[in-house]
Formats: structure tokens, sequence, C-alpha cells
């Protein structure tokens, strides 16, 4: 019984890992890099729709189809670059990457497809089994508030004031209100050294999206592999 209960236990807790499909799907990786390599270029705005996507992702639990009610995501845009990936991982190996993962790579390759850092990303991610619209609401952080209240909902996340402040660069690479942003752009250059260098932006962002990319992932036999990413499975 108690071997029973290990084993369900590391099941359940089972890690992110590098190249985790190496064996299940071995072209996964290969998929999204060359998909995005043949897109992004031509379209490089959306690239920071999709780490926007990425970053709202690991601040909930739920999925793609709360992103696109919720207030926080009406305007978040790629849902559909996602979902012509995770079409054509689903040819190649049926029910096997998830679109947490598919979600995480993309913006990883996204953003280097634009000239930006590179990170690692582990994968191994399953996907939520809820869409709750009023948990995107609660847990991502609103663009009105002060820096206080972003550091606590940082904070919350096990993200630091260093995290809190390269991961606002992202927006550097996008589109936001200006009522979004005035205000807050003085407390980030206050809190930034306007000394550092952009390679060591890029080291400490890279850093930053590795820890970012771990919150509260689901691994092992939690979750689901979803068939469609907006929906959960039936």
């Amino acid at each position: 019984m108690l071997l029973l209960l290990g084993l369900f236990v590391a099941s359940t807790r089972a890690d992110l890992e590098m190249n985790f499909y190496a064996k299940s799907c071995p072209k996964a990786e290969k998929i999204v890099l060359d998909y995005v390599n043949k897109h992004i270029p031509n379209a490089p705005s959306l690239a920071a729709a999709l780490i926007r996507m990425h970053f709202h992702d690991c601040f909930v639990s739920t999925g793609n189809q709360t992103e696109k009610v919720a207030p926080p995501n009406q305007t978040v845009r790629g849902y559909d670059f996602i979902d012509r990936i995770k079409s054509l991982l689903e040819a190649e190996c049926p029910g096997v990457v998830s679109c947490a993962d598919i979600v995480s790579l993309v913006a990883r390759d996204a953003i280097v497809a634009t000239g930006g850092p590179f990170w690692r990303v582990p994968t191994g991610r399953r996907d939520g089994v809820i869409s709750n619209a009023s948990e995107d609401l609660a847990q991502i952080p609103a663009p009105f508030s002060n820096f206080s209240t972003l550091q606590t909902d940082f904070a919350n996340k096990g993200l630091n004031l260093k995290d809190l402040v390269v991961l606002s660069g992202a927006h550097t690479i996008g589109i936001s209100h200006c009522t979004a942003v005035n205000g807050f752009q003085n407390q980030v250059d206050y809190y930034w050294n306007p000394g550092g260098s952009l390679n060591n932006f890029f080291q400490e962002f890279a850093e930053s999206m590795e820890k970012m990319g771990r919150i509260g992932v689901k691994t092992g036999s939690a979750g689901e592999i979803r068939k469609h990413c907006a929906v959960v499975n039936s």
C-alpha cells in the first residue's frame, strides 16, 4: 500500500524537464520552432501578444477559453496561431503535447525570432480542466495597479522585484493603452539601473522568464492534454 501511494504521489508531482517529448513526440519542439520562424518575421508584433498570453497563462491555472472572455484578456491576440501549431502537433503525435507547453515554447521562440534573448523551456506541463473567467480577473495584475500592488501580486507567485521590473520590459516590443503605462513607467525606470547593458537585461529577462514558466504548472497525472486548446476535453 505504501509503495502504491508513493508511486501515485510521484506521478502527480512529476517535474518539468528538458526534452520531455524526446521519445513521445521527438519532432515537437522543431515543429513549433519551424512554424514560428516561418510566420513571426512577417508579423513581428505578434511576438508581444504571444508573450503576453504566456504571462497570463502562468498567472492563472485555467485555460484559453477563460483567456478569451475575462476582462483583462479581451485584447489578447494569437489564439489562432497557437491553434494552428496545436493542429500540426496533433497530426504528428495525437494527444501528446499540451497547449500549456505550446504557449511556453512559442513565447520563447517568438522573442528569439524578433531579436530577443533565448531561455530554457523545460516541458511536461499539462492543461487545466477548469475554465473560470473570475480567476483571471482575480489573479492577473491589473494595468492600473500601483507599484506596491504589483509587487504583492508578483510575490504571491514567487516572483521578486527584479522579476517584476525585467518582465515589464516585455511590453517594449508590444502596444499598450496609454492609461496602462502612464505613471508606471517612471516607477520601473526608478528601480531599473539606467547604466545596465542590453545584454545584462536580456540575461536577467531570460532568468525571470524561466522562473515564471514554472509557476503553478500541472505535471504528471494532474490536468489533461487538451485536444483543442480553447476548451477542456469532453
